[in-house]
């Protein structure tokens, strides 16, 4: 690997996007119980029942640490294109993923069927909401002329996914939860690929060229 690719690797955005992908890979490989949308608030106590610990874990891997992963990416993608809308998704998508972590460590405390079930269904809509605002973050990019051509497809790639599963976690649609599969995988690719790109321009253009 050249200096320069060493470089962007280093920088904040560039840590911060790897990060992203190795914080939802790590909680994603956690065995925790995972209750589907029509599923009562006896079925998810008793799921949840011994497993609080690496429910909270979980959380904490997908939706606590990524929450900042999308604000610092979106940040440096508002800067650097001068998108208001940027911005704001992002900055949308990253409360909701806090909330979502809190919540879920409620979840995983609670004994109660009629807590657990009310909290699962505001998870999940909340999850439609945040794909939404991710959906949103993504048409923002792919509308920067200023970014790299692939990154603006993969923002495109992403606003096409991300809506589509925003509006199945919003109706609870259990037999097309699957579609949020390749909307997660576009959304890592563009964290992390959008992180590190960044990130290097970010260097380049603060450091100025030698006379």
């Amino acid at each position: 690997m050249g200096t320069r690719q060493t470089g962007r690797l280093r920088t904040i955005p560039g840590l911060i996007g790897i990060g992203f992908t190795l914080s939802w890979i790590a909680g994603l490989s956690i065995p925790a119980p995972s209750p589907s949308f029509g599923a009562s608030g006896a079925q998810i106590v008793t799921a949840s029942s011994g497993h609080a610990p690496a429910l909270v874990m979980q959380f904490l891997l997908t939706e606590g640490l990524p929450a900042a992963g999308i604000a610092v990416v979106s940040v440096t993608l508002a800067r650097f294109a001068r998108s208001r809308l940027a911005l704001v998704a992002g900055a949308a998508a990253a409360l909701i993923s806090l909330l979502q972590f809190i919540l879920g460590c409620w979840v995983a405390a609670t004994t109660s069927p009629g807590t657990a079930h009310a909290l699962c269904q505001m998870l999940d809509r909340m999850d439609g909401v945040k794909m939404m605002f991710l959906a949103v973050l993504g048409a923002a990019a792919a509308a920067a002329a200023v970014l790299p051509r692939w990154l603006r497809l993969t923002g495109a790639a992403l606003a096409l996914t991300m809506a589509v599963s925003g509006v199945v976690y919003l109706l609870l649609a259990q037999g097309l939860a699957t579609t949020a599969g390749p909307a997660l995988v576009l959304l890592l690719i563009f964290m992390t690929g959008g992180g590190i790109w960044l990130g290097g321009r970010e260097r380049r253009d603060s450091c100025p060229e030698p006379d």
